[in-house]
């Protein structure tokens, strides 16, 4: 099903509520798409668009309100959310400012009063930093503060309907690397596999796909962010794929390796055999009360003896609304895991060629009551060959 039933919603709202007077907050304000989303499931590309801001309250009791331009008005109509406040926009003069401070003025009983943004890693404001100025002289007297980290800790762990969506995006995308084979062969070139890949995608059920990198070598790949280029895959190179996939609303975020023609040099077969292992290595620490750190820690040694030399910076991360979310797997990131969260292992390592190459490999996770389950169709331990000779 499309969408999520309107008691997802509520149910999200008062776990916010609860949160919000334990950290002394009247109301919560979020700007962002995947905050609003959220709380409201406005699921649009004109997000893309930068011209216009958008705001979303949620009250201290009661349920949100949104404050958003006017071409905004019908599709907010058709969410939950029945409290719609427009302006034309943009407004040069007043780009909606004195109606989102006049709607905080009505939620807070007055001019003071606490509003929790979010601001901790991973956020921004999406508003011009004048606007946001303008909102705090209007109200000298009250407090912008941060919301504590409440949005991102209730965004991390995931309701029943949302891990389904999750799994389903994973499905659409393992689908799409199943017929690699048609879009793939020895003499490809990276942007005529990143454009045949992405159809695959979609020709399997994805709405949008809004990230896709990789990378080819004989010796893996020293780059696994760079864009599509005119670089043409030989016989028996690596060949990788990593890809943000979503269906309705939700990603999927997971990468393959592949070799065409004939497998890889024995050591880079090796490498990957280990870089799997690592991964079951995660996998079998991912369990409630574990730490995101004893993940990479499990990772860590399988691929480097405990060495903690992660050029990639970490092995893993969350995942959902966005193709990154909080947490972070890596050393210093403590938090205790809990059932519902979604995560990658993305744990990466040295094929020893000398030229810095690397294989990278990732799958997706969800902490369940008592350990982890695969969101991903598993790769195997090996390295798929395409068209062998």
């Amino acid at each position: 099903m499309r969408g999520f039933e309107p008691t997802e919603f509520a149910a999200r709202t008062q776990r916010l509520q609860s949160s919000m007077a334990a950290e002394g907050l009247d109301a919560i304000l979020v700007t962002t798409e995947a905050d609003v989303r959220y709380i409201t499931g406005f699921l649009t590309r004109f997000w893309e668009s930068p011209s216009r801001a958008w705001y979303v309250i949620v009250p201290a009791s009661g349920n949100p309100i949104a404050v958003i331009p006017s071409i905004g008005a019908a599709l907010m109509g058709t969410t939950w959310v029945e409290d719609i406040r427009t302006w034309r926009a943009p407004d040069l003069q007043d780009d909606g400012v004195s109606l989102l401070s006049s709607t905080l003025d009505e939620v807070l009983g007055g001019s003071g009063g606490r509003v929790g943004l979010p601001a901790g890693h991973e956020t921004n404001l999406r508003m011009p930093l004048q606007d946001f100025w303008a909102l705090q002289a209007l109200r000298p007297e009250r407090a912008f503060v941060s919301d504590g980290n409440i949005v991102r800790s209730a965004r991390s762990v995931k309701s029943g309907a949302e891990i389904e969506k999750i799994r389903h995006s994973c499905a659409v995308t393992g689908r799409a690397f199943d017929r690699l084979g048609e879009v793939l062969t020895v003499g490809t070139t990276m942007a005529q596999l990143y454009r045949g890949f992405q159809q695959l995608c979609l020709d399997e059920g994805a709405d949008f796909v809004t990230y896709v990198a990789g990378g080819t070598g004989a010796w893996g790949y020293g780059d696994i962010i760079a864009p599509a280029d005119g670089t043409v895959v030989a016989a028996g190179n690596v060949v990788m794929l990593d890809t943000g996939v979503i269906v309705d609303g939700y990603f999927a975020d997971f990468d393959r390796n592949f070799s065409v023609g004939k497998p890889p040099r024995q050591d880079v077969q090796d490498a990957f055999a280990r870089l799997w292992e690592a991964t079951d290595a995660g996998f079998a620490a991912a369990k409630p009360g574990a730490r995101a750190s004893d993940l990479f820690a499990a990772m860590d040694q399988v691929v480097t003896g405990g060495k903690n030399s992660a050029d990639t910076g970490r092995f893993g991360h969350g995942l959902g609304l966005q193709l990154t979310e909080w947490p972070s797997l890596i050393p210093d990131e403590h938090v205790e895991l809990t059932p519902g969260m979604v995560l990658t292992l993305e744990p990466s390592i040295d094929t020893g060629g000398g030229q810095g190459d690397i294989l990278v490999h990732e799958e997706n996770i969800v902490i369940t009551e008592t350990g982890a389950a695969w969101l991903t169709p598993r790769s195997g331990p090996e390295i798929r060959v395409l068209h062998p000779a």
